[in-house]
C-alpha cells in the first residue's frame, strides 16, 4: 500500500472501516463492500449522484475525468473537499453522503426491469 492510502484509513476512522483495492492505476475505496471513493492522480474522489452532487459543486469540487479515445469521460466521483483530510467529522459527513450515493446506485442496479 502507499502512504496516502494508509492515511485514508485514519481520515475515515470516524466514518467506519474502509478497504482499498488497486484498480486501473488508482485505488477503489470501499466501506461495507461498496465502493464510495476513488484515489487516483494523487487525489481522493467521492461518489456522487443527483441527490448530493450540488454539495460537491458548492464545496468547489471537480469531477474525476479521464481520456478515452481522445474524449474526456467524467465519472460520478468528485474531488473530496480538502477539509475532510484534516477533520474527522468532515470526513464522516462526506464519507456518509458518498456511501449513501453508492447505496442508491446499487439499489438502482438491483431494481427489477419491466
Amino acid at each position: 500500500m502507499n502512504e496516502s492510502i494508509d492515511y485514508l484509513h485514519e481520515v475515515f476512522d470516524a466514518f467506519g472501516p474502509i478497504r482499498a483495492r488497486r484498480m486501473f492505476g488508482g485505488w477503489g475505496i470501499y466501506h461495507d463492500g461498496l465502493m464510495f471513493g476513488l484515489y487516483a492522480q494523487g487525489r481522493l474522489y467521492l461518489k456522487t449522484d443527483a441527490r448530493n452532487v450540488a454539495q460537491f459543486e458548492a464545496a468547489g469540487s471537480e469531477p474525476f475525468t479521464y481520456m478515452q479515445r481522445d474524449k474526456a469521460v467524467k465519472l460520478s466521483y468528485w474531488s473530496a473537499p480538502e477539509a475532510l483530510l484534516d477533520d474527522r467529522e468532515e470526513a464522516r459527513f462526506w464519507g456518509r453522503t458518498s456511501f449513501e450515493a453508492a447505496l442508491r446506485a446499487q439499489a438502482a442496479k438491483n431494481k427489477p426491469k419491466r
